[in-house]
């Protein structure tokens, strides 16, 4: 249940995230899930690809500096209250949540959070022990 998130490094400039998302097209690489963070020099773009592994090569390629780290993706009801059960549990599990950026897709009654905590493997264990959806890679690439 652990999936690839990809990072890339950006100088806040002109014309860097189109040379980016156009490498990434040119390579048929699928971006799902995106976040962006900035400053007023630079940023860092995550996101989750198709192709987590072939996204890597093709920015290294391109000479951008890309790391890959390891996330885990919830599915949450898409109502008030969706998101604040699986945060109780891993706050209630001292599981802290570095990061976290979301999406919607089909089915409409769903949305899906990607979540950079700082033990993966308690965080899988704990929500799923709960019965709070996962996903994969796979999953991902379907909605």
């Amino acid at each position: 249940m652990i999936i690839k998130q990809i990072s890339v490094f950006v100088e806040n400039k002109s014309g860097r995230l189109a040379q980016i998302t156009k490498v990434l097209a040119d390579n048929n690489v699928d971006i799902r899930a995106l976040s962006l963070a900035d400053t007023t020099k630079f940023g860092i773009l995550r996101f989750i690809v198709n192709e987590p592994e072939r996204a890597e090569k093709v920015l290294r390629d391109a000479d951008l500096t890309v790391s890959i780290t390891d996330v885990i993706a919830v599915s949450v009801e898409d109502q008030p209250g969706g998101l604040s059960r699986p945060l109780r549990i891993l706050d209630e599990k001292g599981i802290n949540v570095e990061y976290i950026y979301a999406f919607v897709g089909a089915p409409h009654d769903k949305a899906f959070v990607i979540l950079r905590v700082d033990d993966n493997e308690k965080a899988v264990k704990e929500l799923q022990a709960c019965g709070i959806p996962l996903l994969c890679t796979k999953d991902i690439t379907k909605i």
